[in-house]
């Protein structure tokens, strides 16, 4: 009886050399087609473990948490100054899904400050802004804005403690005029004192109280 030999099934070539590109445990520096370049740790030809991702257009850097090709975890952005050519951190945090998320600070190139918690990258729960001009705000945020209760303090010390919406002073809250000894009490609707009472309070150390104390109802 004749002995029928069939020919082995052969592997295309392509489907080797796919397997050998697939990216996956720690791998040397990984160049992109627009030059951006990676080095760290792989799974399933994704980002995922420990990284450092630099984009060569804005020459900013990533160091931290890749999870299936995205940031996640904890990990720092830092960004080259135009004038130095130092590279200065401006995020240091929690990542989630490519966005900040958790607790973390920011520094922003304006010189102001947050440290706090986010949520879909916007600054959102409890946290404290370093402004600028010497102002603090503590307390809650809500997409972006300060939202919920908090206190601004300003540069001369005086300060607002109360409620917030949309970034402005909304609903129950307290105004110390420390610099006149005062202290106004309401109700306060889109940064604008409603209604309220204004005492005096600690006038006797005011550095510059008002010429006359309110006469007490």
């Amino acid at each position: 009886m004749p002995i029928v030999k069939y020919p082995r099934a052969t592997e295309p070539l392509w489907h080797e050399w796919d397997r050998k590109a697939q990216k996956c445990g720690l791998r040397h520096t990984v160049y992109a087609v627009n030059g951006d370049h990676y080095t760290g740790e792989w799974l399933d030809n994704l980002k995922h473990g420990k990284g450092i991702q630099v984009w060569k257009r804005t020459g900013a850097i990533y160091s931290g948490d890749w999870k299936f090709g995205k940031r996640d975890g904890y990990g720092s952005y830092s960004i080259r100054d135009s004038a130095t050519k130092e590279y200065k951190k401006v995020y240091t945090g929690w990542w989630k899904n490519d966005k900040k998320c958790g607790y973390g600070a920011t520094l922003y190139p304006s010189g102001e400050r947050y440290e706090g918690e986010w949520s879909g990258g916007l600054r959102s729960g409890w946290g404290r802004m370093y402004y600028r001009d010497g102002s603090i705000y503590d307390g809650q945020w809500l997409q972006d804005q300060p939202s919920g209760q908090g206190m601004l303090q300003l540069p001369n010390k005086n300060r607002y403690e109360g409620s917030w919406k949309d970034g402005k002073k909304h609903g129950p809250g307290r105004f110390f005029y420390l610099d006149k000894g005062q202290l106004f009490e309401g109700i306060w609707a889109a940064d604008l004192p409603k209604c309220g009472i204004l005492i005096d309070y600690g006038r006797d150390e005011a550095p510059a109280p008002p010429q006359y104390p309110v006469p007490k109802v």
